[in-house]
């Protein structure tokens, strides 16, 4: 099915072309871990038993479990968010924890695990922590007092201070002293000033926030609507709002990845109680557009490993016990299937 996408193709299209000839890599020796693909295993609620698997996608050796082994002790948390800078790797729980460890063995480095609610993603900006959270729960069920919490120390400790922000904050992105707030909710992009502590700027945008992205220099947003899916682009010198660009595609979820190739992969479920789902694929190339590349029932989780061209698929199985990944080619066929932990929702691919 082909869409008039030319506009979205030439500033989305050149982006990626760009990012995907800067990969400069890394120089400093790797560890066990920072290789191959982090499955991050949501766990299911009451159990808390969320925790990450390795995989290396060259053997297809699967290590389940590599915090409870680097630490001797279970994660104890439902998993939100996997969020690496440098060295460390912060594992967010909606739980109300953070737990800090060396991205290189696993091995515990630190914690937030006091004063958070429902945490949801993480920011570094120098020394400082910047925590999204949803806050707590009121007699309705809705979240009026969400908040970005700010830590002092990259291997955690207390809570310093919770900047009031819109409900419901997702993913965060920093550009030099500023951090960008995706406010799921109410449709905002809240701007955090890192060394006052304070919003310095709050603009208004289309659909409900779910994902920054940056390619090329050009931080964009990907958010959901009813019916559409929308990126908004930002210009980051003078922290306003830029392109946008709109695609209808109805049931569209969070869980968004991209190809070296500048072709746009995106999870749609129906919900409760068809729960029918698909991976919709836009290619910005050549402006075609295909709403269910890929049909299925429990899709949670996608992601594309550009070295090995391959689009791993999580599916959490009605979270009735372990969930699987299913690895396609290209063309849409089936790789392998794996087995994984429960709740598989995410993923960290190096």
């Amino acid at each position: 099915m082909k869409f008039k996408l030319n506009q979205l193709s030439w500033a989305l299209g050149l982006s990626l072309l760009l990012f995907s000839c800067n990969d400069a890599g890394s120089e400093r020796p790797l560890g066990e871990y920072e290789t191959g693909i982090l499955i991050m295993n949501e766990g299911a609620f009451g159990s808390n038993d969320g925790e990450v698997y390795h995989l290396d996608p060259i053997s297809g050796t699967l290590k389940p479990n590599i915090f409870e082994a680097a630490n001797n002790r279970p994660f104890a948390g439902l998993l939100e968010d996997m969020v690496l800078e440098e060295d460390r790797l912060f594992l967010v729980a909606n739980t109300g924890k953070i737990e800090i460890v060396n991205a290189g063995d696993f091995k515990s480095l630190g914690a937030v695990s006091s004063d958070l609610d429902q945490p949801r993603s993480l920011a570094v900006v120098g020394s400082k922590l910047f925590i999204s959270d949803y806050g707590p729960y009121d007699d309705n069920y809705n979240t009026p007092d969400s908040y970005v919490a700010v830590v002092d120390g990259l291997n955690g400790g207390p809570i310093k201070k919770k900047i009031e922000v819109s409900n419901k904050p997702e993913d965060l992105f920093v550009s030099g002293k500023y951090v960008f707030v995706a406010g799921s909710e109410e449709g905002k992009v809240e701007i955090i000033d890192a060394e006052k502590e304070t919003i310095f700027k709050t603009l208004e945008v289309s659909g409900s926030p779910k994902q920054f992205f940056e390619v090329a220099g050009t931080l964009w947003l990907y958010s959901t609507g009813d019916g559409e899916v929308y990126f908004q682009s930002f210009r980051l010198d003078n922290l306003t709002k830029a392109n946008l660009f709109t695609l209808p595609l109805s049931n569209a979820t969070g869980r968004i990845t991209f190809d070296k190739e500048g072709t746009i992969y995106i999870l749609t479920s129906s919900g409760w109680p068809d729960y029918k789902d698909a991976v919709s694929k836009v290619s910005i190339v050549n402006s075609t557009f295909e709403p269910e590349w890929i049909k299925g029932s429990g899709f949670y989780g996608i992601a594309f490993d550009a070295k090995q061209d391959l689009l791993y698929v999580s599916n959490a199985k009605g979270f009735q016990g372990n969930g699987t990944v299913t690895v396609y080619r290209k063309n849409g066929q089936v790789e392998s299937e794996i087995t994984v932990g429960r709740g598989p929702s995410g993923f960290l691919v190096y």
